[in-house]
């Protein structure tokens, strides 16, 4: 089954540099198979015998911070966990614009105390949906413009995310579903 990594704040604003060939050969070293990137931000798609997998987040990390010396996070979806990421997002199914959806992956369940603690208010006119691992984001005013951060999320909700917009999911989905 193939798999997808989401690794945080690589390649973004001129910061944390990693050539995708580079990224590709820690995949590799790490036991992928079949691994392929897309665009520079770091978005692989990568075939992994299952005992790896548990592990593989951790090993890409370290491996990336002993080679380039910077943090990266790095998040795991299945290409089945991704599909069923699209077909669940609740703005797609109440008809808004695609170009204002995102959805920021997150590393672990988030309580639902938690996300029941969350500001619907916090950025207005930007709306969220915090679904199993996703959270889902309506941003009329763009990402840039949003106080719906990783940050926010990464603090309220005690877990790591890393945010795509919602062409760049679909184009995963696509890259990593079975021909």
């Amino acid at each position: 089954m193939m798999h997808v990594a989401l690794l945080r704040g690589v390649n973004v604003g001129g910061k944390h540099s990693l050539p995708m060939k580079d990224l590709v050969e820690i995949f590799v070293g790490a036991g992928c198979a079949d691994v392929r990137t897309y665009i520079q931000s770091g978005n692989v798609v990568f075939n992994a015998p299952k005992a790896l997998l548990k592990k593989l987040p951790a090993l890409i990390a370290q491996e990336i911070t002993a080679r380039f010396g910077f943090q990266a996070p790095v998040i795991l979806r299945s290409s089945e966990q991704l599909a069923k990421t699209v077909r669940a997002n609740p703005f797609l199914h109440a008809g808004e614009a695609e170009k204002m959806l995102h959805v920021l992956f997150l590393a672990d369940l988030p309580d639902p105390n938690a996300v029941a603690s969350l500001d619907a208010n916090r950025s207005p006119g930007d709306r969220f949906h915090v679904l199993e691992h996703e959270v889902y984001l309506h941003l009329p005013n763009g990402a840039g413009n949003s106080k719906l951060t990783n940050a926010y999320f990464d603090s309220k909700l005690s877990t790591r995310s890393t945010g795509r917009n919602w062409g760049t999911v679909l184009k995963l989905l696509e890259l990593s579903s079975p021909s």
